[in-house]
């Protein structure tokens, strides 16, 4: 990608922006999420909050700020309950958070480089490397730049397999069931809330239900029922044969299974997330 742009891009958007200053916010932040924290550098990390069963709360992205700062973005919709439960476990730890959700909007830009500007952070958003280019509320990105229709930024979405919140990223469910744990958690630092339940997942290998990348027909909708599961995404755009692509879970009987039956006739099982 050309840094002179235009940079094709998700919309500026409000998101839940925390940040957390302080000598123990390391450890402190560590000890929520199951992302290493120790690792964030030149990226957003994705990582999950969970209770103390393993099972999902929060998906977030953790990233440091131009000061070194951790800083929490989630969806705005998670704002008020994420600042709750981070903040309940804040008790003789020396961490300030501040939320910092209205002074911030988020633009996510598809390139192979870096774009210039204060704040950039790489991350994976829609399935091609990308950029986090954080804007304080109020002044125009100084970039030129040119919003994909979200009929295009969902289609690649599912064609990459990524789960979205509110769709495949409900609460309640386990990380793995949705694939991240090949992404969005570390099985080698210490604890935090809900790792024994996710390590003795790791260790024996079993789930109940899996996400799965399927190709529909074109009658196919979202909610439409899986063995063990259900549809929870289907790409509005269609392939060249007509059909579609779609994400949904798959129970353990029908991991195995190359064809799946839908009310609209059959998909073809491409992998899980």
């Amino acid at each position: 990608m050309d840094c002179a742009g235009p940079f094709p891009c998700l919309p500026p958007a409000a998101r839940t922006l925390l940040v957390l200053r302080g000598p123990d916010a390391e450890r402190f932040l560590n000890g929520q999420v199951t992302q290493d924290v120790r690792s964030c550098g030149e990226k957003a990390l994705p990582a999950c909050v969970t209770d103390a069963k393993g099972r999902l709360q929060f998906f977030v992205h953790i990233f440091r700020d131009a000061d070194g700062a951790f800083c929490v973005e989630a969806p705005p919709e998670c704002r008020d309950e994420l600042l709750a439960r981070i903040d309940r476990y804040l008790i003789a730890d020396d961490v300030e958070i501040t939320d910092e959700s209205d002074r911030w909007r988020l633009t996510h830009i598809l390139a192979t480089e870096p774009p210039p500007g204060p704040l950039v952070r790489e991350a994976i958003r829609l399935g091609p490397r990308g950029f986090d280019f954080w804007v304080r509320t109020g002044e125009a990105p100084a970039l030129p730049l040119s919003p994909l229709p979200e009929d295009e930024t969902e289609h690649l979405r599912i064609r990459h397999r990524l789960p979205a919140w509110d769709k495949e990223l409900v609460p309640g469910i386990l990380p793995p069931e949705a694939g991240l744990d090949r992404s969005a958690i570390s099985y080698r630092k210490g604890c935090y809330i809900g790792q024994e339940v996710l390590s003795r997942i790791k260790s024996a290998g079993k789930l109940n239900r899996r996400l799965a990348a399927l190709r529909v027909p074109p009658e196919t909708r979202e909610k439409d029922p899986l063995p063990g599961g259900e549809i929870t995404s289907v790409s509005p755009l269609p392939e060249e044969d007509g059909s579609l692509l779609a994400l949904g879970y798959l129970g353990k009987t029908a991991f195995d299974r190359a064809e799946i039956d839908l009310p609209g006739g059959r998909a073809a099982v491409l992998g899980f997330a």
